[in-house]
């Protein structure tokens, strides 16, 4: 497994029989403004498969399912879980997907469909996926903007055993919306664990795609997701630039806007969990009721106005 920095050349990797994928896109199925029809389109010019990651959600999938392409389309998911991290879902088929979503993804969609889960944790989810045929890696590991939506950034706040990472396939080594140093300590984790590499953009722009890819030398998306769990893959690709973040930043804020009130309730109570959980962290060694009334002092809050509100966003 060798991780470049650097831009793809797609034309070289498809002359050398390379297969080369972005692996993390989405579309306007959640909070992408990017018609999948025309990401598609581009992706074929610009010769790079694509995996379609939309947040909780496959409506995209669905609507190009039985169309052809020149570049392979691989189905997957990018489940926003309840206690915070994002993980990245490949399945080899596209049926397996959406049955999975059916039974398990869809009864716990939010206000927001495609902020956290109501409730499915981060273990929930490991466990339901156990039993499915598919690849699993940890969506940019570090978090963004000091956020709890990665996995290595909740095992280094203990919010989650190391033991967690172990269970994933890959951790998403290259992702390009985030910082060099971030995706320098996402591939030294990966290392540690001893798991597999990704690498996508994490597109939200479509003029984004294809500009981080995980290559195979494999033939067909079976091998190519076969080759992620046998540590057989190259990544390939460059972070973006500030100007770049703050343009796909700002289309997502958009999106955002646009279901305000929904997306507001679930930011909200996903806050004040994450407080609740730094909090018991901090004072681990006193009871719960102990507990409360410290952070109670600590915010100088009064003690009723903490429990009501407290218990409120359980």
């Amino acid at each position: 497994m060798e991780v470049k920095h650097c831009k793809p050349n797609h034309k070289a990797l498809e002359n050398q029989g390379k297969m080369a994928v972005d692996m993390h896109f989405h579309t306007n199925c959640s909070d992408s403004f990017t018609d999948v029809d025309k990401l598609m389109k581009l992706a074929q010019a610009r010769r790079t498969g694509v995996a379609i990651t939309d947040h909780n959600l496959i409506k995209s999938l669905q609507k190009i399912q039985g169309k052809e392409y020149t570049v392979p389309v691989i189905p997957g998911m990018e489940v926003s879980t309840s206690d915070g991290p994002h993980i990245l879902v490949y399945f080899y088929d596209f049926k397996d997907l959406e049955s999975f979503w059916t039974r398990n993804i869809r009864p716990q969609l939010n206000y927001c469909p495609w902020l956290a889960l109501k409730h499915c944790t981060t273990e929930n989810l490991l466990d339901l996926l156990e039993k499915e045929n598919c690849v699993v890696s940890g969506a940019h590991p570090m978090g963004y903007l000091m956020s709890n939506k990665g996995v290595e950034v909740c095992i280094n706040k203990k919010y989650l055993e190391p033991e967690m990472a172990t269970r994933l396939d890959a951790y998403e080594v290259i992702c390009s919306g985030m910082t060099r140093r971030s995706n320098q300590y996402a591939y030294e984790a990966a290392m540690k664990y001893g798991i597999g590499f990704t690498g996508g953009t994490d597109g939200h722009l479509m003029t984004e795609v294809g500009n981080v890819v995980t290559i195979s030398s494999a033939k067909d998306i079976d091998g190519f997701l076969d080759s992620i769990k046998e540590h057989k893959v190259d990544i390939c690709g460059l972070e973006k630039s500030v100007p770049r973040k703050v343009q796909m930043g700002s289309a997502s804020m958009v999106r955002f806007i646009q279901h305000a009130p929904s997306a507001t309730a679930v930011q909200t109570i996903q806050t004040a969990k994450s407080f609740r959980r730094a909090f018991r962290r901090r004072s681990h060694i006193c009871p719960e009721k102990n507990h409360d009334i410290f952070v109670a002092n600590f915010w100088n809050i009064p003690r009723d106005a903490y429990f009501s509100w407290e218990y409120s966003v359980q």
